[in-house]
């Protein structure tokens, strides 16, 4: 999945915007006020890295995919438990990178507010 492919997943989310509340090398893509994804904004700061988005995840699906895909780890500078860190680098089929995406986008709607979650469509 290429970084625009993956933008523009992101961005299709009800309710989701991008926000830069780290820096200008990180994009932050939320829905309301709570982050469901976050991303290098380009491959100049990846430092020959492979290119990374950071998702939500159900703690027992997460240590699943871990186990599954060398390319999944806990996410640096977050809460490991809840945060995975997926490169895509190729080695994870584009779909089930989608279904991470979508997993984390569920994950942070159920936790927003009735009148949040029906805003959103939720």
């Amino acid at each position: 999945m290429t970084r625009d492919e993956l933008r523009a997943y992101l961005l299709a989310k009800p309710g989701a915007w991008e926000d830069q509340p780290f820096g200008p090398e990180t994009l932050v893509y939320k829905v309301k006020s709570k982050m469901f994804a976050l991303t290098a904004i380009d491959e100049s700061v990846l430092n020959g890295k492979p290119w990374y988005v950071v998702l939500k995840c159900d703690p027992y699906w997460a240590m699943l995919l871990r186990d599954t895909y060398p390319a999944v780890t806990g996410a640096w500078h977050f809460n490991k438990r809840h945060w995975n860190s997926v490169d895509l680098d190729g080695s994870i089929p584009d779909d089930e990178v989608r279904e991470m995406v979508d997993h984390s986008y569920r994950l942070v709607v159920k936790g927003l507010s009735k009148r949040e979650r029906e805003e959103v469509g939720g």
